[in-house]
């Protein structure tokens, strides 16, 4: 299931019921409970990393690699100028995707990493890809993963086509929710100045930096009244006006000697998937699960969009390269304002009740 964590497969047990296990070499095995998306599954899946291995992997236990498999053209690729040359995150992100495709099982309980590379074809990944008809935008982001791979294996002339182009991708949905402001008001009123979770949200939404950099943002990147961050893509660097929302939840924590602002209950910086699965609970917890930290920074660009900003202003806040992706919060936004602008000329028409209890048009103003 494309929705499950890294490590975590979907298993029946001998009572014909779906359980979720944790298997990593030199972890301890676990079941998690709840469902996938689940704040339960979080928060466990969240104690399991946060306990780390229990033992280093040795050399020994490193599974075997089957020559021309789906997982020896993987390391292939991953040993390549063009894989190295992509961003740190970039390749964490993409190379989790490469082993949560190669664990997962066929029909028959094999592993799709050992599969040989020659047999992949146009039906087969057809299959997969229909199989995460609930989770488009993930179907989408692997079959772009597995085009780059599969190019690899043409360069190396184990097959002469790439049969992931030849598969359709779904249609662009709309993505992380984007944050209301009810939503951002009801979260506030959950979480209150002096929390992590308060000043987590507000840094989020000040800056509009991705999960990634969001636990890397420092104290000494504020100064003189203003933020800066390092967009994870590209490592763009954005500076923006400290907003005194934000400021009043970074001055409700006590000042202390620690590099990293959003830090865990024993003032460590969180892990990416640590910070991730703390958001979701905390987010569940103001009754927002529909919510998440990439909705936050939707949110920022809907905000400036609503505020007037041009597409240049808005991407020197929220680090896109891409006008196309700015411009379509300031196309919801001017929707929005030219609907209301609408319904204002209406307004002289709006039926109004007369003093006797009849209701009257009211009379156009002069």
């Amino acid at each position: 299931m494309s929705d499950l964590p890294s490590h975590v497969r979907a298993v029946k047990d001998r009572h014909g019921k779906m359980r979720y296990r944790f298997r990593r070499k030199g972890w301890k095995s676990a079941y998690l409970p709840g469902v996938p998306g689940s704040a339960e599954m979080h928060r466990a899946y969240a104690e399991i990393l946060e306990a780390g291995p229990q033992s280093e992997v040795s050399a020994a236990a490193i599974q075997a690699v089957t020559p021309r498999s789906i997982d020896d053209l993987i390391a292939k690729h991953r040993a390549t100028m063009r894989w190295r040359k992509k961003g740190e995150r970039t390749r964490y992100v993409e190379g989790r995707i490469l082993e949560r495709f190669a664990n997962r099982l066929d029909p028959k309980g094999r592993r799709f990493g050992e599969r040989p590379v020659v047999s992949v074809s146009v039906v087969w990944l057809e299959n997969v890809f229909a199989g995460m008809h609930e989770t488009p935008a993930a179907a989408n982001v692997l079959r772009k993963v597995l085009k780059q791979v599969l190019d690899q294996a043409i360069r190396l002339e184990w097959r002469t086509d790439n049969p992931a182009k030849l598969t359709d991708s779904y249609a662009a949905g709309v993505g992380h929710h984007t944050w209301s402001d009810a939503e951002i008001d009801q979260y506030r009123s959950r979480h209150p100045l002096g929390t992590m979770a308060r000043l987590a949200m507000e840094l989020a939404l000040n800056t509009a930096a991705r999960l990634h950099s969001v636990t890397k943002i420092e104290r000494d990147m504020i100064a003189d009244g203003r933020i800066t961050t390092a967009h994870a893509k590209d490592n763009n660097e954005a500076s923006v006006t400290l907003l005194a929302t934000t400021q009043a939840a970074l001055d409700a924590l006590p000042a202390a000697p620690i590099r990293f602002l959003i830090t865990t209950v024993h003032g460590k910086p969180y892990t990416v998937d640590g910070f991730g699965n703390k958001m979701r609970q905390w987010c569940d917890e103001a009754g927002l699960p529909h919510c998440s930290t990439h909705g936050l920074r939707k949110a920022c660009a809907r905000r400036l969009a609503e505020h007037g900003a041009t597409d240049a202003e808005g991407q020197a806040v929220t680090g896109h390269k891409k006008s196309e992706t700015f411009a379509y919060y300031r196309a919801a936004a001017n929707r929005t304002n030219l609907a209301s602008a609408a319904m204002a000329r209406l307004e002289p028409n709006v039926v109004q009740p007369s003093l006797s209890g009849n209701v009257q048009p009211e009379k156009a103003k002069q």
